[in-house]
């Protein structure tokens, strides 16, 4: 095989390979293969789909498949009592001396790709070997300018094998690394480093058929296997180009679990200094890597600017590169900001070190026999001469990375969790399930717990000890979201009328009848599950126990089966003891000069007319019992009579504003159907009377107040919509000033900026949550409007948010009436109070979300809608038991739209452990994540946001750190390990730590961040997980006959390709990105132009075409737009046009123009922070 033709790369991705029965093998883009059975787990599918895979050059770690930045990165897990996961190169040891396939060759049956590691160990790097310790002297060439490699050394030290003979044979084992397995013989074939290993080098470019890194399959009784990310360094040591040290472990194959395939892509041998290199690059070339060559020793975190982005789909050609001998220097000094890596953690890879010997290479043999292997010899870094910087070609300079492709990927853990777990109902009769991703569509039947829906928690096997939750500092927490909209095919809550006497509770806790209370002496007690307390069964309700001790009316009674349901609530329950009026609207609209100049007013006025039809109605209703008021202000307010009676409506001004009073009772809240024609010639003409209007100040406090004192006169709660457009200055309570400063930002005073500037509001809500007036706020503000003290009200009160800055009519009026009308139909309780309760052993000790709270105990929400979620955390005040385990019951009385009073409850059932691993096996990322944020977004209003992001780094170290000391079995310092379900807490937590309240970009202004502050603390799991980690999609890949959406592809620009158009979406934006080079003819069928240049970016929908590719697209934004709780703002980004600074900004997985580290870096610096624990 001539050395300058492309590699053979054995079969493609996801073919099955011998031995693997039972594992379904998808293939390259996730799709299972014929006749083979589904796994429980989809694959790892390696590389990003759509990309080609040719070999690598020759600065890769192939057994990685990842351009190493310095030291490999293996993705190595521990060989633990958890069968530990693996995305690593997995063989047995070799035959002696037999050797590898000849060229191009798949692994025959009899070689397996096994290793000795554990069922799924992920292994990509260089485990430690027990060859005899040589030093080499310690002196390492480096040109000006490079950066210092730090030479301290830690006492432990990993022996290598014996050097290279020579330095062709450094820099050809540069490409023959092993991906660590356990095996101590010589190195395998250089090529993808699949074969069984030999002590014959191979003949040239042999591989062994790829694998498809299929994550491995558990046991309930097993758990997850942990997976890592290891980089298999020694301790205190990184090992020289391309030598390999094997790791001595225990064989921890788990009975019945075959190993899973390895992942990664490797160059063929590599050819003589001199002659050209393949042209192999898998996909464009990452910002700042280097084309060829093998790893230059550099700090992680380097300072030079990127090339320009290329964004090709294909591989890349590098030039040919002659006489490039021995390892090119650094050539960039280290970053400011991160310290440099050291002690192989995920660093630089140095030179050679003292005392130490490199791994025997192989000979660089091309012919067809494999020659014998030289004598050990001594490796002297000094004769290895390092070329100039000119010498390098201009993409050779930038420095090495790590390939993301061998990292853990959000996209490929979700699409596992869908093959595996979307097609099965999730039946919650079990104690402590882990329920399916939020990203997972799934059907739920309840059968005791709450669906997922309404809860989810941080972990479902909590520790029994709180020493034990201190040591791990994984939270414990529960997201709950009381009145979640269901699927249509499942059921809504049953509601329950147990008549006057009301529902049955313990007598000590209060807590209400469930499933897990206990019926005795024949049915005429229960003891309660929460507190133990035995009670008396009320006449009304007792019935004869099974021969298994259930009441025989067990399947008849949803309190007694289920896990959600609804009781009726007696007068008991209700506001001084007597049940409510049905709520109320008030529409409060201002009408200053920006309001009526820019549309806003008359929009406004139009869009209620048909709106007033659609409001919340209880299932059976024939009209919404809710009736509406309306109300326009600028420095003054105008109330409107539009009594049934009335021919016109009537106005009345107050101009007190200081003294807010309602100058009508009747005739102000009327019902809907009675007062239409009054109605509408109000709302036709509140745009004509303020038409000529030059009155631009306005007021905001009395706006409320006059709210609040309407619903207090009318003896009911309700909701009041007020639409505003600027800084309330205009004299009057709650008066504001402009206080925007963005010379705080990143000083002790930032946290200012997320307070109110006065207590005027926070009283005001204290009073509006008494009276259960709730209120939501759309704002359009042209400049600064001090949303940190505008939405206080709105926070308080258990409202919503929404924000159109700039608001123009073309643009931003489909979003506006959209969240209008949603907003206004969409389920609510008024009302609210909400109470956790928890069996012996822990308790709810804090609570996020917007709500009130008057005592440590009750969350009071004035409204509390279908969107909104409250988050509980739980601290530890006895022992748990695992016998016993842990409950929750979430009781929230409310007054629904109709006006009536009930109590839903949602209770679930988590396990308890005593091992540290069963913790670290139950957790969910995802909720975790939600957890961390909402924590994170309410400590910057009391401490600096450098404190708060330094925190949310420690605390997530510590977790790691806690499962690498006692979870994972021992191992290299060098490798960093991580839980199989946290894989994902760096890329996730980064994306926190990058966004835009914790580190603003520099045109992020004040009120974005205060909004987004308080929209991600009502937000859902579902909501966090798309806001944090946006969802991207190849839309050119889309199938226009399926209705299925193309499969997603990972958030870095280097996925990106000039040829393609791609749909970026975060839960309040949606991008589609056009590629400078996309064809014609889909420009044409999407936009209706002929060229890119022609393409508008003013666009706020996609044109109406009549062909497959835009309905296609148009289908998938709407499919996207119907799964979020908001409307979405749809911008069109041209490659290389101004708004790409912008999209880019969403590409979380790359470096963040304010400065948030890249996934690869920040991996890089987690592990760095958990060694330091660990030390």
């Amino acid at each position: 095989m001539s050395v300058n033709q492309q590699a053979h790369t054995g079969p493609p991705y996801g073919q099955p390979q011998p031995g693997y029965q039972g594992y379904q093998q998808p293939a390259y883009r996730g799709q299972p293969l014929p006749g083979v059975p589904q796994s429980q787990y989809g694959a790892y599918n390696g590389p990003m789909p759509g990309y080609q895979q040719p070999a690598p050059p020759q600065g890769y770690f192939p057994s990685l498949g990842f351009p190493s930045k310095g030291s490999p990165v293996s993705l190595n897990s521990d060989t633990s009592s958890l069968p530990p996961n693996s995305i690593g190169s997995l063989r047995p040891p070799p035959a002696s001396g037999a050797p590898p396939p000849a060229s191009g060759a798949s692994v025959p049956s009899g070689h397996v790709a096994y290793s000795q590691l554990g069922h799924g160990d992920v292994q990509n790097g260089i485990p430690t070997s027990t060859a005899p310790v040589q030093r080499p002297p310690a002196s390492q060439p480096f040109l000006p300018g490079s950066a210092h490699t730090p030479v301290s050394q830690t006492s432990t030290f990993q022996q290598y094998g014996p050097p290279p003979a020579s330095v062709q044979q450094l820099i050809n084992h540069v490409a023959g690394m092993t991906v660590g397995s356990t095996t101590v013989s010589a190195p395998p074939p250089a090529g993808l480093g699949y074969g069984p290993p030999t002590s014959v080098p191979p003949v040239s470019g042999s591989f062994s058929a790829t694998g498809s890194g299929l994550y491995t399959p558990y046991t309930a009784s097993q758990g997850p296997p942990p997976s890592s990310v290891s980089e298999g360094l020694p301790l205190a040591q990184p090992p020289f180009p391309g030598q390999l040290i094997s790791t001595q472990r225990l064989p921890t194959q788990v009975p019945g679990f075959a190993p899973p395939p390895s992942t990664g892509i490797g160059p063929s041998y590599p050819p003589t200094a001199g002659a050209p290199r393949p042209p192999t690059m898998t996909g464009p070339p990452l910002p700042g890597q280097t084309l060829a060559g093998p790893p230059t020793s550099q700090p992680n975190h380097v300072s030079s600017p990127p090339p320009p982005p290329s964004t090709m789909s294909g591989p890349h050609h590098g030039p040919p590169i002659s006489g490039l001998h021995g390892p090119p220097p650094p050539t960039h000094p280290p970053q400011p900001g991160y310290q440099m890596q050291q002690n192989g953690s995920f660093g630089q890879v140095r030179g050679p070190q003292p005392n130490y010997g490199g791994a025997y290479p192989g000979v660089p043999n091309y012919g067809s026999q494999p020659g014998p292997p030289p004598p050990p010899k001594r490796l002297d870094p000094d004769s290895i001469p390092s070329p100039q910087l000119n010498e390098l070609p201009p993409q050779q300079k930038p420095r090495h990375r790590i390939d993301p492709d061998a990292i853990p990927s959000p996209i490929q853990v979700i699409e596992d969790d869908r093959s595996n777990r979307g097609s099965e109902p999730f039946v919650t009769g079990v104690r402590g399930q882990v329920p399916p991703l939020v990203t997972t569509n799934f059907l739920v039947k309840d059968q005791g717990n709450a669906s997922p829906r309404y809860i989810r928690c941080t972990s479902y096997n909590i520790p029994c000890t709180s020493d034990m939750a201190k040591q791990s500092q994984v939270p414990l927490a529960a997201v709950i979201k009381p009145l979640a909209t269901l699927p249509p095919e499942e059921n809504l809550p049953y509601l329950v009328d147990h008549g006057e006497s009301g529902p049955v509770r313990c007598n000590r806790c209060k807590a209400y009848m469930c499933p897990f209370m206990q019926f005795i002496e024949g049915g005429r007690r229960f003891q309660c599950c929460f507190c133990s307390c035995v009670t008396e069964v009320p006449p009304h309700y007792f019935q004869h126990l099974d021969h298994t001790g259930k009441r025989v009316d067990f399947y008849d009674r949803p309190e007694l089966s289920l896990g959600s349901y609804e009781f009726l609530a007696t007068v008991d329950y209700c506001k001084n003891n007597k049940f409510p009026s049905p709520p109320a609207f008030i529409f409060m609209i201002d009408v200053s000069y920006n309001a009526v100049k820019s549309g806003l007013v008359r929009l406004i006025c139009e869009e209620l007319k048909s709106l007033l039809d659609y409001l919340p109605r209880e299932g059976n209703m024939e009209e919404s019992a809710i009736r509406v008021g309306f109300v326009t202000y600028n420095k003054v307010l105008h109330f409107y009579n539009v009594k049934s009676s009335l021919a016109q409506p009537q106005m009345m001004v107050v101009s007190d504003v200081a003294d807010m009073f309602v100058p009508l009772l009747d005739g102000f809240l009327v019902n809907v159907n009675e007062s239409r024609t009054v109605i509408a010639s109000l709302l036709d003409q509140i745009p004509e009377m303020f038409a000529d209007t030059r009155e631009t100040e306005t007021v905001f406090a009395p706006v409320i107040q006059a709210g609040l004192e309407a619903l207090k006169a009318a003896e009911c709660a309700g909701k009041l919509f007020i639409f505003h457009t600027s800084l309330p200055i205009a004299e009057a309570p709650g008066k504001l000033k402009n206080r925007d400063d963005r010379k705080l930002i990143n000083t002790d005073k930032e946290k200012t900026l997320f307070q109110p500037q006065t207590s005027f509001y926070n009283n005001l809500a204290k009073d509006c949550v008494a009276q259960g007036c709730c209120v939501d706020l759309f704002l359009f503000p042209n400049q600064y409007l001090d949303v940190a003290t505008l939405g206080v009200v709105t926070y308080q009160t258990g409202g919503s948010i929404y924000k159109y800055a700039y608001f123009q009519l073309e643009t931003d009026q489909d979003r506006f009436l959209n969240d209008l009308r949603r907003d206004v139909q969409k389920e609510v309780g008024f009302d609210a109070v909400m109470r956790v309760r928890t069996s012996t052993g822990i308790r709810a000790t804090d609570f996020f979300g917007a709500f009130y709270m008057s005592n440590t105990t009750d969350v009071e929400m004035a409204g509390l809608d279908c969107d909104k979620t409250i988050t509980v955390e739980f601290k530890h005040d006895d022992k748990l038991s695992e016998d016993s385990g842990a409950l929750l019951q979430c009781a929230l009385l409310y007054t629904s739209c109709a006006g009536q009073r009930r109590l839903r409850i949602h209770n679930l059932s988590l396990n308890c452990c005593t091992q540290l691993a069963d913790l670290y096996r139950n957790c969910e990322t995802d909720t975790l994540i939600n957890y961390l944020a909402k924590y994170a977004y309410r400590g910057v209003l009391s401490s600096p946001v450098k404190a708060v992001r330094d925190a949310l780094i420690s605390q997530c170290a510590q977790i790691l750190a806690c499962y690498r000391k006692n979870c994972a079995s021992p191992s290299s310092a060098g490798q960093l390990i991580l839980p199989e379900c946290m894989k994902l807490l760096p890329v996730y937590l980064n994306c926190v730590l990058k966004s835009d309240v914790l580190q603003p970009g520099p045109d992020v202004t004040t009120d974005d961040r205060a909004y987004i502050r308080q929209l991600v603390t009502s937000m859902d799991v579902a909501e966090t997980n798309v806001f944090f980690y946006p969802r991207l999609l190849p839309l050119t890949k889309a199938d226009v006959d399926s209705d299925s959406l193309p499969a997603a592809i990972r958030n870095s620009e280097e996925r990106l390709s000039k040829g393609d158009i791609y749909l970026l979406e975060n839960g309040l934006n949606i991008f589609v990105w056009v590629g400078v080079n996309v064809q014609q003819g889909l420009l044409q069928n999407l936009f209706g132009v002929s060229s890119f240049g022609h393409i508008s970016n003013t666009l706020s929908t996609l044109p109406v075409l009549e062909n497959p590719f835009s309905k296609k697209v148009r289908s998938i934004v709407d499919m996207l737009q119907m799964q979020r709780s908001r409307y979405m703002k749809l911008i069109i980004v041209k490659q290389e046009d101004k708004l790409e600074m912008l999209f880019r900004h969403f590409l979380v997985e790359d470096k963040s123009l304010s400065g948030g580290a890249s996934y690869v870096d920040f991996l890089c610096h987690m592990h760095k922070e958990i060694r330091q624990l660990l030390s």
